[in-house]
C-alpha cells in the first residue's frame, strides 16, 4: 500500500455536497486508510470476538436495551461489486445524485491467489455510542429509544454540519433539496415502518454479503454471526469508541 499525506482536517471542513460522486468515493478511500481501518493486511482494526467490539449478551441487554436492535452484519469477501445495494438505496430512500447512503470501497490486491480485489460496503453504523447525536445542537439528530437506529429529523436540521465533522465514518451528506443533513437510517421510514423485514440493501444484495436483523434475539441471523467464534467479528474504527451496529466478517 503506498504512503498517502493528506490534510484530513481540512478535508473534513470541506462540503461533500461539492464533490463528484467518484472523488466522493476516493475520498472515503482515503479517510479509512490513513485512519487504519481499510481491509486487507495490518491496517484493518480486528477483533476476534463480538464482546470486544460491542458487549456481552448480558452487557447488550443491561446497556442497549432496544427492542428490536437493528444492526447489520456485512461479510465482506462475498461482496462483488455489483451496486445492487446502492441502486436499491438510491431507489428507495430518493438519493439525490450528489448524495449518498451506502458506498462500496475497494482495494486492489496484486500479491493475492485468486481475486485481485477486495470490495467493503460501507454506510451510518447507527452507533450505539453516537458522536454524531452529541454534536448536534438542534436535536435534529437522535437516536431513537425503541430501535436504536440513529434517525435525522429534517425539520430541525440547519445545516451547521458539526454531525457531519463529528461522524467517524464520513456516513453524512447535506441534502440541497432539503436543505438539511442525510443519510442511512436502515430504511426506517421507507421499508421497516412499514412491515418489511430487510433494508433495501440487504434485500437487493444477490451474494448474502448483506445481512440485516435483530441484535436481541439469539435466533435471527444476525446475533448468530456476531456471537460465533469461528470466524473474525470485527467493526470499522473501534478506538473511537462509538460502539457501531454495523459489524463485518469474512466467510
Amino acid at each position: 500500500m503506498k504512503n498517502v499525506k493528506i490534510d484530513l482536517g481540512n478535508l473534513k471542513k470541506e462540503s461533500m455536497d461539492s464533490v463528484s460522486p467518484m472523488e466522493r468515493r476516493e475520498f472515503l478511500k482515503i479517510g479509512l486508510i490513513i485512519t487504519g481501518v481499510f481491509a486487507g493486511g495490518t491496517v484493518l482494526s480486528a477483533v476476534s470476538n463480538f464482546n470486544s467490539v460491542f458487549a456481552s449478551p448480558e452487557e447488550a441487554a443491561e446497556k442497549y436495551p432496544y427492542k428490536p436492535h437493528y444492526g447489520m452484519v456485512i461479510r465482506q469477501d462475498r461482496c462483488i461489486d455489483c451496486e445492487r445495494c446502492i441502486d436499491a438505496c438510491t431507489l428507495t430512500n430518493d438519493v439525490p445524485s450528489y448524495g449518498w447512503r451506502t458506498r462500496i470501497l475497494e482495494k486492489d490486491v496484486p500479491d493475492a491467489t485468486g481475486r485481485k480485489r477486495e470490495f467493503i460496503p460501507v454506510l451510518c453504523n447507527q452507533c450505539n455510542n453516537p458522536p454524531c447525536v452529541r454534536a448536534c445542537p438542534t436535536r435534529a439528530t437522535v437516536k431513537d429509544e425503541k430501535t436504536g437506529i440513529v434517525l435525522m429529523r429534517s425539520y430541525k436540521c440547519i445545516g451547521c454540519k458539526n454531525c457531519m465533522l463529528a461522524c467517524p465514518y464520513s456516513a453524512r451528506y447535506f441534502n440541497e433539496e432539503r436543505h438539511a443533513i442525510d443519510k442511512c437510517n436502515f430504511c426506517y421510514d421507507t421499508r421497516l415502518s412499514k412491515g418489511e423485514k430487510l433494508t433495501a440493501c440487504a434485500a437487493a444484495c444477490p451474494t448474502g454479503a448483506r445481512n440485516f436483523g435483530d441484535l436481541s434475539d439469539p435466533d435471527s441471523d444476525v446475533y448468530k454471526m456476531v456471537h460465533q467464534l469461528e470466524r473474525t467479528v470485527w467493526v470499522l474504527r473501534p478506538e473511537v469508541g462509538a460502539k457501531p451496529n454495523v459489524f463485518y466478517t469474512k466467510g
